[in-house]
């Protein structure tokens, strides 16, 4: 195993340690562990507190979002492993604005108990709080069962319109959770995994695949695709990746669309706009505008080599939210 670190059990704790000294303008570190990462500013007395949370290795996903107008909190667990009951109790008095919380995170069972557990034992104390589920990933369950599909990488999606929502001078937490939860309707992911990463405190590879095969739509934690096989074309993986999304949003002429095409960790931009060019191509004849495009590391897999393709469904509210301003150190909308 060859990685930048000190002790593989310290991994996630100087990792922390390291994203909040250089950002202390939009970061502090809570919690008896120090496993939660809130707004320097925050909370924001009035305002619908936003809290996610998840396994490190995702950066920027989950810790990488908290700012202004995206999430006001988040726990974080080890590599690929949730956040404890306490770190999400903690991350969401964090983000208690007095308003009520939104509880916003992937569809993983670990993470829904957890937040769970944490929501009920705030309610105790008269805290408000609902939960939104990402659930974009196309591969892993069909269209008549999406209540079971994984939350990816069209999780920022959510963060950025309940995030703007929430901002709006009196919003509520109905109108906040509604907001994130049309975004999730119209929101659909997938992704080509072209080789494994290591967690470092087992320092081996998630998976195995060899030199000229990939694996369609496997999950950003290594789970099984939908198919195992030689190295294509990128023109061909895009349009694989768009004809799998598009199908699933349904979508038809004239409309808009914001699209992510994401590396897993280790694909370069200079790849990441290969594909991008291929599926602007192809969304232009089908007559499908695309609106504030995204390309880069946005959710990864610590350094697994691959890349998602997300596409959000737009209307006018929709829109006019993904272009409301936000600001945290990887993602900011002036």
């Amino acid at each position: 195993m060859k990685k930048l670190l000190n002790e593989p059990n310290a991994y996630v704790d100087e990792m922390l340690e390291g994203l909040c000294a250089a950002h202390p303008q939009y970061f502090r570190r809570l919690g008896e562990a120090g496993r939660v990462v809130a707004r320097t500013d925050g909370p924001v007395a009035g305002k619908v507190g936003i809290v996610s949370g998840g396994g490190s290795g995702h950066l920027p996903l989950f810790t990488g979002y908290v700012g202004r107008g995206l999430i006001d909190s988040c726990a974080i667990g080890n590599v690929f492993a949730g956040p404890s009951v306490d770190d999400c109790i903690e991350a969401m008095r964090a983000a208690d604005g007095g308003a009520g919380i939104l509880r916003l995170y992937g569809n993983y069972g670990g993470d829904r108990m957890n937040f769970d557990m944490a929501g009920e034992m705030l309610e105790m104390e008269g805290v408000e709080s609902t939960t939104v589920l990402g659930a974009d990933d196309v591969a892993s369950a069909g269209a008549a069962e999406k209540h079971k599909r994984r939350g990816v990488a069209g999780l920022i999606y959510l963060y950025k319109i309940a995030g703007a929502r929430a901002d709006r001078p009196g919003a509520t937490l109905r109108e906040v959770a509604a907001a994130a939860e049309k975004a999730g309707r119209g929101c659909a992911t997938t992704g080509v995994a072209l080789g494994p990463c290591i967690v470092p405190e087992a320092g081996k590879p998630t998976f195995t695949l060899a030199e000229n095969e990939i694996e369609m739509g496997m999950g950003i934690h290594g789970e099984p695709g939908v198919w195992r096989g030689p190295l294509k074309p990128a023109d061909a993986l895009a349009g694989e990746m768009l004809e799998m999304v598009g199908a699933d949003l349904g979508l038809g002429r004239g409309e808009r669309v914001s699209v992510l095409v994401n590396s897993l960790g280790a694909t370069p931009h200079e790849e990441l706009y290969i594909l991008y060019r291929h599926v602007a191509r192809e969304l232009a004849v089908k007559g499908v505008t695309i609106v504030r495009p995204l390309i880069g590391r946005y959710v990864t897999s610590m350094e697994m080599a691959g890349a998602s393709l997300t596409v959000l469904r737009l209307d006018s509210e929709l829109e006019a939210l993904l272009g409301a301003p936000a600001d945290c150190p990887f993602w900011s909308v002036p």
